[in-house]
């Protein structure tokens, strides 16, 4: 069954399945006919995303366990609403919690579980969770044998950590307490791992991880036997009609999606939601024969940004930028620097890994022998050269799709300045498209699996981790599945692509906010307008870092915040300043100033420039995070003034972008998707912001049965009341004709006169339906207060299409019947609301 709205809830931190189930009467309320659950199943103590899993065969106890889980599904059921998983097949937490990881650790190759794991067992296990090398650790008397208060079995103790012995190296020896260093360090050599410092994970690892992250271990869910240990609950929850839906994420970490996702199905059935958490690149699509409904829906945030993104004033902003920041940007220069960071440093472990299995293939290969270090920079080219998450080879070479993307990267690189020796990049090539011989067809199959298995990582860490925190022209473009190079925007396009997601992906979900976004929809809608008014924002500026120049700090590496920070700093609090928030309000200054403090740490660490997690950079950190405590001070009274009175008009103009980007969520094709909150105005930043839960109370009191919306009311456009029942009124419609929303074509209508640029408009037909959708863009200069709203929108109208022409309509809003014939003036039909969604009679 395919949704007709979704509503993700993350659970833990507070949240549980009797909470949940408390508020399934709002979401039917609100139009929903599916909770999109966040993962359930037993994760690591304290977890507070559910992606560190420790039991797929378990249902959490914190959260309420298997029997708060089966009254939720009762209460779901009773509603008629369905229920979708977020399930993760590619890793496992590397945690003694987990009880097929210890027995690995305490067993090694010996554990049932060993193959469990993407583990490469030419050598032992590494751990990599010591503060320093397990030499220095053992030195410093840090590390014994006792022990382990929980199983009575010896363990090297680490502090609270005990990591379990091989029985076989402590036989007759169960009781004793050893303290000395030589047998200590004897003891630990006998072990089936080996424990070392967590810096060393970059360079030596042995099992793959979760992109950077070494606590979550790779888990092989092609191998047969392992599909079943970890899919046993999963699947038993979908067929005894519990689960509707499966959330696939990260799909490109797997050793070959299409298999898994085969598999899936056939054990899933034909009937269950199945998505996956993707990012397509420019012009990339899911493949056809991939058997789901579609991805998780970043795309679709890109696709929105060429709908509100003023296109053709973008390059005032960036000269504005470039201004501060001293120098001209340029992006894939920038871009390339983050990829060779990631290749060189954060993945250097992996990129070493593929190294030595191309060196091992070339020995068995005929032909000229190439030196390792010629190889090496091909490789590291080819790694940086991929403009997608990945290609999908299998054990027999690349498909059509794969060889196509392959021959495109090869010809960049060859008609770069970066190209590498041509013997060495063949050869890569040949292993690549599996054009080896017989003896080294499976090294070389591992080879494809491994360098699949990193462009993604490297992809993603480069740009949404790196280089979306290294520059900041305009926030609301960076985000999760944009482009990270220049592109144009346009309306056009954005038609064009909605074409597109009815053709390629018409059940995809439509996501606008979610855990992973960089910031909330709301915050980006705002931030939006910035790209309408350049020069305003550039002065405003130039003005606030005249202002707060004594904030700044001389330090030996330069000043602390740096231009280009104090831009960043200056949209970021832009775009999460509560709408109601006065420059006065020391308690909410106080409250904003904690989460933007802790937002501004992680985007100067991410940057990597000059802090990061693994190495701060101390009095950097605290120069940068004082000049934003200084912004957000009571006594800064000129900046707080100056500040909110710039945003004000910004502020407004960002509200019609967010009910706009609501609207057209809710009516192009896909299938909507709500992030817990977002009904309201969700203005959050990156996580852990943007994970807290909001304010269910008031979000149910505020949503009456069925209400007309309503927008004379200021307050219900900054509360997000609006939003609440613009949102609440289009699920129902929706649920009342799916059809339409599932199948109906996309038409786009022409918007013509003096403000036709200022129009999106569309229509959703099939042969019994039709809905037309009017919203205003790019309002910034349309709405200053001396312009009543007929002279906002006079000389404006909409060309109806034939086939829409001269038929009765219902405005949904205020219920009145209209008879446009072949035109429709928007003054007069924004009379009562600045949208219109006019339903066929």
């Amino acid at each position: 069954m395919i949704p007709t709205a979704t509503y993700r809830i993350q659970f833990r931190n507070g949240m549980t399945f009797d909470r949940a189930a408390a508020l399934v009467p709002y979401l039917k309320r609100l139009g929903i006919s599916h909770l999109y659950a966040s993962p359930i199943f037993t994760a690591t103590s304290g977890s507070t995303h559910g992606y560190d899993v420790t039991d797929a065969n378990e249902i959490d106890a914190v959260l309420g366990g298997r029997e708060g889980f089966d009254h939720m599904v009762r209460v779901l059921k009773a509603e008629g609403l369905g229920l979708i998983l977020d399930i993760v097949p590619n890793h496992m937490a590397a945690s003694l919690e987990n009880p097929w990881w210890r027995d690995v650790v305490e067993n090694g190759q010996d554990s049932r579980y060993a193959r469990h794991f993407d583990i490469d067992w030419s050598r032992r296990l590494t751990l990599p969770f010591l503060g320093d090398t397990f030499e220095t650790v053992l030195e410093a008397g840090d590390i014994s044998v006792k022990a382990d208060p929980k199983t009575g079995k010896p363990a090297l103790a680490y502090f609270k950590t005990f990591y379990p012995l091989n029985p076989a190296t402590y036989a007759g020896r169960e009781q004793e307490v050893i303290t000395d260093k030589a047998a200590v360090d004897s003891l630990h050599d006998q072990q089936p791992y080996r424990l070392m410092s967590w810096r060393d994970a970059k360079r030596d690892l042995s099992y793959r991880r979760f992109f950077e992250i070494t606590g979550l271990a790779g888990v092989r869910v092609e191998d047969a036997q392992v599909f079943d240990d970890t899919h046993r609950l999963i699947l038993e929850l979908v067929r005894n009609g519990a689960v509707d839906g499966l959330r696939v994420d990260h799909v490109d970490g797997l050793a070959d999606p299409k298999a898994y996702l085969e598999r899936l199905r056939q054990e899933a059935g034909p009937d269950c939601y199945i998505t996956v958490e993707k990012i397509l690149g420019e012009g990339e699509h899911i493949a056809s024969d991939w058997p789901i409904s579609g991805t998780t829906g970043y795309e679709f945030i890109a696709a929105l940004s060429d709908a509100l993104v003023e296109g053709n004033k973008l390059d005032g902003l960036r000269a504005a930028y470039e201004t501060v920041v001293g120098a001209p940007v340029d992006m894939a220069g920038e871009l390339r620097a983050a990829k060779l960071l990631m290749a060189d440093n954060n993945f250097q472990g992996e990129v070493s890994t593929l190294l030595k299995l191309a060196m091992q293939i070339g020995e068995t290969e005929e032909g000229p022998q190439i030196s390792e270090a010629s190889v090496r920079s091909a490789l590291r080219e080819l790694l940086v050269s991929f403009p997608v998450y990945r290609t999908y080879g299998t054990e027999t070479g690349l498909p059509p799709e794969g060889k196509h993307m392959l021959d495109k990267v090869l010809h960049d690189i060859r008609g770069g300045q970066h190209a590498p020796d041509e013997a060495s990049l063949a050869f890569l090539a040949r292993i690549l498209r599996g054009e080896v011989t017989p003896a080294s067809a499976e090294q070389a199959a591992l080879f494809r699996t491994r360098f699949q298995q990193l462009t993604g990582p490297l992809m993603a860490k480069s740009v949404e981790d790196t280089l979306f925190f290294r520059q900041h022209m305009a926030l609301a473009l960076n985000e999760v599945g944009a482009e990270p190079l220049p592109r144009q925007f346009s309306l056009a396009r954005f038609h064009e692509e909605m074409k597109t997601r009815l053709e390629k992906q018409p059940d995809a979900l439509s996501g606008t906010s979610t855990h992973d976004t960089k910031r909330g929809e709301d915050a980006r809608a705002r931030l939006y307008v910035l790209t309408e008014a350049p020069q305003l924002w550039a002065e405003a500026v130039t003005r606030w870092r005249h202002i707060n120049e004594a904030s700044v700090q001389t330090l030996e590496d330069g000043p602390a915040p740096e231009p280009a920070v104090e831009w960043m700093l200056y949209q970021a609090l832009a775009g999460v300043w509560p709408a109601d928030l006065q420059a006065s309000d020391a308690e909410g200054l106080k409250a904003l100033e904690e989460r933007f403090t802790a937002y501004v740490e992680k985007a100067i660490r991410e940057a990597k420039l000059r802090t990061n997690w693994g190495d701060s950079n101390e009095a950097y950190e605290e120069a940068v995070l004082g000049y934003a405590r200084q912004l957000l001070s009571p006594e800064n009274s000129v900046f707080l003034q100056d500040f909110t009175d710039t945003l004000k008009p910004i502020i407004r103009a960002g509200l019609v972008n967010s009910v706009t980007q609501t609207i057209i969520k809710l009516t192009a094709p896909g299938v909507p998707d709500i992030y817990q909150g977002s009904e309201s105005l969700d203005l959050s930043l990156v996580d852990p912001d943007n994970r807290r839960e909001p304010d269910f109370d008031l979000l149910q009191q505020r949503l009456p049965e069925r209400k007309k919306p309503t927008s004379a009311d200021e307050e219900d456009w900054q509360s997000g009341r609006l939003k609440q029942q613009v949102i609440a009124m289009l699920l129902h419609l929706r649920q009342e004709a799916p059809s339409l929303f599932c199948a109906g074509d996309y038409v786009p209508i022409e918007a013509q006169g003096k403000r036709g640029e200022n129009i999106i408009a569309f229509a959703r037909a099939d042969e019994d339906d039709a809905l037309i959708v009017i919203t205003p863009r790019l309002v910034f200069n349309a709405l200053h207060p001396g312009l009543t709203a007929q002279d906002r929108w006079a000389e404006t109208e909409i060309a109806l299409p034939p086939n829409l022409a001269n038929r009765r309509y219902r405005d949904l809003c205020t219920g009145k019947t209209i008879d446009p014939k072949e035109r429709i003036a928007v003054n007069w039909i924004f009379a009562d609301h600045p949208f219109a969604l006019l339903v066929a009679q």
